[in-house]
């Protein structure tokens, strides 16, 4: 039933506006039917009241032998019915065919039906099998017999079913009319509402997870005598309490961005020096005791870890201030095979594969950002995944992407993990050495990279299959 039923608040306003109307319509039909017909058949009554049963009473003649045995017809409507009882037998009938009279042919049914009415001189309505309907009298005769008078209820029921038929016309008509009108008037109505769920889906479609929004007006019906406008009073206070959390949250992000990039550009002198005055006092040919030597070479590779640490973090800041990038042909397949050359010299336990097309595929982008981009892929293959790991670089066209697959059969990523592997400072093991010199950001540089290039980085892990997928626009 509920599938029946419109799904729009329009269509079911309308809906029920007829449905309303209809169920009018009928009580209106069916009260006139009922009516008309019981006017009608209360003529009809007066009509055998009138006649006086003289149809019915000549019909006796025939238990007279000095008296005519022809019926008197004088002032008998067309098709009226006589029957004489005696003893619950029907000893004649006729009916009046127009100047004469014919005798009627009767059914046992109808016999018994004539025998079954009650002599009180009121109108029932008994149903003849050759002759239709018909509305009778019976009273008692000189001759101690029921004489039985009727009239034909079929102009009755023609007049009904004419009264029927137009109203049926009429009021399928009205209610073709109120539909369509109730709908355009529905329409108009629930116009504010539309407006209201057109601002909602604007809304909807905006990106609110990060960077500047720029919230749509607010709305204008906002009539507080109406449900309607009261709904649009409400939507506006909320679009103001959006747009102002949403500039508290950017106002946020841009001083985390701007100290995030003056940290890591005020650092990179420091660090830099640092690790120069640490290289120069390991190059000193004086003996240096073991102790000063073992902690000049860990102040040299923390140097090194925090340059490439500020690096990533003054590149990430760059990304995410929307700092153009160039936009030149890339050969990403040259870019592929020389960022894998790369990996095989730093990982030779590990084993290298590619599958490339054929033909050289070109992308527009930041070459420099993009090889940083699969470098960083292939890197974090290499350090979290043991010597021996099969580690495949496929390249891919279809229609208008480009695909770059790095996929291992390493351990795989923790499940939990993996919706959060593309965030800032995620590690897979929170219990592991430093040593490898990894600082956390590496996936999300690619995923940073990849989004400025109107591009995305996805990954899929299970133990024995890690594939990280990068989509870029052909």
């Amino acid at each position: 039933m509920r599938r029946l039923l419109p799904r729009t608040l329009r269509g079911q306003l309308t809906a029920g506006l007829v449905a309303l109307l209809g169920l009018a319509c009928l009580a209106v039909g069916v009260t006139t039917a009922l009516a008309l017909r019981g006017f009608l058949v209360g003529r009809l009554d007066d009509q055998l009241a009138a006649s006086d049963g003289r149809f019915a009473a000549s019909l006796e003649h025939e238990a007279r032998p000095d008296a005519d045995n022809r019926p008197d017809i004088r002032g008998q409507a067309e098709s009226t019915f006589g029957a004489r009882l005696l003893d619950g037998t029907v000893t004649r009938a006729a009916v009046v065919d127009g100047a004469t009279d014919r005798p009627a042919r009767l059914t046992s049914r109808d016999r018994r039906a004539l025998a079954g009415i009650p002599v009180d001189g009121n109108g029932h309505s008994v149903r003849l099998s050759t002759r239709g309907a018909y509305r009778v009298t019976a009273v008692r005769g000189d001759d101690r017999d029921v004489l039985v008078t009727g009239l034909p209820l079929r102009p009755v029921e023609e007049t009904v079913h004419r009264l029927e038929a137009v109203e049926a016309a009429l009021f399928g008509a009205a209610l073709v009319a109120t539909g369509l009108a109730g709908a355009l008037w529905v329409r108009i109505s629930l116009r504010p509402l539309q407006n209201v769920t057109a601002r909602a889906v604007e809304v909807a479609g905006l990106p609110l997870a990060g960077g500047e929004v720029a919230m749509p007006g607010p709305l204008s019906d906002t009539d507080p005598r109406t449900e309607v406008g009261r709904v649009g009073t409400a939507f506006n206070h909320m679009l103001g309490h959006v747009e102002d959390a949403l500039v508290r949250r950017q106002a946020g992000e841009e001083r985390l961005r701007h100290f995030a990039a003056d940290a890591s550009h005020e650092l990179r002198t420091p660090v830099a020096n640092i690790r120069g005055h640490a290289e120069l006092a390991l190059r000193h040919h004086s003996a240096v005791p073991g102790e000063v030597r073992h902690a000049l070479e860990r102040i040299d590779g923390e140097s090194r870890r925090m340059t490439r640490l500020v690096d990533d973090l003054l590149l990430l800041a760059r990304l995410d201030a929307g700092r153009p990038l160039e936009h030149e042909p890339v050969d990403l397949t040259l870019l592929i095979l020389d960022a894998t050359d790369d990996a095989r010299a730093a990982g030779p336990g590990h084993r290298w594969f590619l599958d490339l097309p054929e033909e050289p595929v070109t992308v527009t982008g930041d070459a420099h950002r993009l090889q940083q981009a699969i470098g960083n892929l292939l890197a974090n293959a290499r350090t979290h995944t043991p010597p021996g790991t099969g580690v495949t670089v496929a390249l891919a066209t279809g229609g208008e992407h480009v695909r770059v697959t790095v996929s291992d059969n390493g351990p795989g990523i923790p499940e939990e993990v993996q919706p959060e592997v593309f965030g800032r400072f995620v590690r897979a093991d929170h219990t592991r050495s430093r040593s490898t010199g990894s600082t956390g950001l590496g996936l999300a540089i690619v995923h940073a990279v990849l989004t400025a290039h109107g591009g995305t980085a996805t990954v899929t892990s299970r133990p024995g299959h890690t594939a990280f997928r990068l989509v870029l626009p052909a």
